[in-house]
């Protein structure tokens, strides 16, 4: 890491002269945004002051504003920034690795593994990652997907989005042809409801067959569901469990997994973005390349911490 650290840093320093450029030119936006923001709320308070409905319509512009002068001021910098430093990092810490910023896991791949039964109106990506860790070959991106509500104002109507999913998605081989599909999900509803929540796991129409397991611990962290039984209890060894709820641990967030054809889909959920330019905060600190590489190594650890190298099926 010193090595790639010391053959980027003259990128880096290029690229912090270049922050700081972007974070002016940003300021300079948001003192000429803020002002207009101000007095057209004046003017709204003055002409209808009764009506609260319609301040919320010059704060939204404010704020679109705003972010599409944080995506025009930096827009080039974090774009050549991903190609030129974060790209050599990723490449560095494996041979058969490739990164792709501008793409992401398709539409197809995410609802093939039937983990979230939501349709999604918004779906977009960036920071695609594929290659090969030991035998087992690998797909990720991070996902952000989205469902639409539109209700009734006095004014009209409002449309809204809302998130289904936003972290990383991980699709990585698993070298055996399931029969079924398998889904291990966050159980959140016992974990409110009690009791009560098993009886709605039980009646769920939207899933495959319930699967009771004989983990307290596991099943206190998730449900599971199959459309084959048999199969499940195969697959969630007592040993991949355990393994799954240590990840669980270590990532700090909520996972999804689903077993389905020969392939094991992971959702990692995660408001923070992975890989992206520091725009607020130098470049040139010593420890910003061990930080991406940290990012990669959490998410590609699951090949290891679930033990996908070790091939104790074979593809029938």
């Amino acid at each position: 890491m010193e090595s790639l650290r010391a053959e980027l840093l003259p990128h880096l320093e290029d690229f912090e002269a270049w922050r700081k450029r972007c974070v002016r030119n940003f300021a300079i936006s948001i003192f000429v945004i803020i002002p207009l923001l101000v007095a057209a709320l004046i003017l709204i308070h003055r002409s209808n002051p009764e009506d609260m409905d319609v301040y919320w319509f010059p704060v939204v512009i404010g704020g679109m504003l705003i972010g599409g002068a944080y995506y025009v001021t930096t827009r080039d910098y974090r774009s050549s920034f991903k190609r030129k430093i974060i790209r050599p990092v990723i490449e560095s810490y494996l041979e058969e690795i490739d990164y792709a910023p501008k793409e992401w896991i398709s539409r197809h791949k995410y609802e093939e593994s039937k983990i979230f039964l939501r349709w999604p109106d918004r779906y977009k990506g960036e920071d695609y990652i594929w290659g090969k860790k030991g035998k087992t070959d690998f797909e990720f991106s991070e996902l952000h997907t989205q469902y639409k509500k539109t209700t009734r104002t006095k004014n009209g109507t409002r449309t809204t989005y809302h998130t289904i999913f936003k972290g990383v998605f991980f699709i990585a081989d698993f070298h055996k042809d399931f029969k079924g599909r398998t889904l291990v999900l966050p159980d959140t509803v016992e974990g409110l409801l009690g009791k009560f929540g098993q009886m709605l796991q039980d009646v769920n129409f939207t899933r495959p067959d319930l699967v009771k397991l004989e983990d307290p611990e596991f099943e206190d962290a998730f449900c599971v569901y199959s459309e084959d039984q048999v199969e499940a209890r195969y697959i969630l060894s007592t040993s991949l469990m355990r393994r799954i709820l240590d990840y669980k641990e270590k990532f700090g967030n909520k996972i999804y997994l689903s077993f389905y054809q020969s392939r094991v889909y992971i959702a990692l959920a995660c408001r923070r973005n992975r890989f992206e330019a520091r725009v607020f905060s130098s470049v040139t600190q010593p420890g910003l390349l061990k930080e991406y590489l940290a990012d990669l190594e959490l998410i590609l650890d699951i090949i290891d911490d679930l033990n996908l190298n070790l091939r104790i099926w074979s593809k029938e």
